[in-house]
């Protein structure tokens, strides 16, 4: 079992910068493929970052490409999602999510725990 809280959320404005961070429970978190999602309202949920369990491989959707980076720290059983060059478009609900496939997990069905959400707003 993985417990995920998610932090960091809030409101910026365009152009800004917010680091959003996921604290997981439990002893295996180093072997799990981790992910980032988001749902802006009236929005499906939508894949934003994926790492796998050393950090090593990362995948991320154009649309954030170059403005998002994802990043794990094992040690501290804690995932990061620093994004840059925030747009009014970015405004949603951003979830962490963990997969115990381990390798890169690019789509929600393979995700088994999610965190509550935190909220990011960018203003224009």
């Amino acid at each position: 079992q993985v417990q995920l809280v998610e932090s960091g959320g809030g409101l910026v404005q365009a152009g800004g910068s917010l680091r959003l961070s996921c604290a997981a429970s439990g002893r295996t978190f180093s072997s799990y493929a981790m992910g980032w999602f988001r749902q802006a309202p009236g929005e499906e949920r939508e894949f934003v970052a994926a790492i796998d369990w050393s950090g090593d491989r990362t995948d991320y959707p154009d649309s954030v490409k170059g403005r998002f980076t994802i990043s794990r720290d094992n040690a501290k059983n804690t995932v990061f999602l620093q994004m840059i060059s925030l747009k009014p478009e970015d405004t949603a609900v951003y979830y962490c999510a963990a997969s115990s496939y381990g390798g890169l997990v690019l789509i929600m069905p393979e995700y088994e725990y999610w965190g509550q959400g935190t909220q990011v707003t960018v203003s224009s």
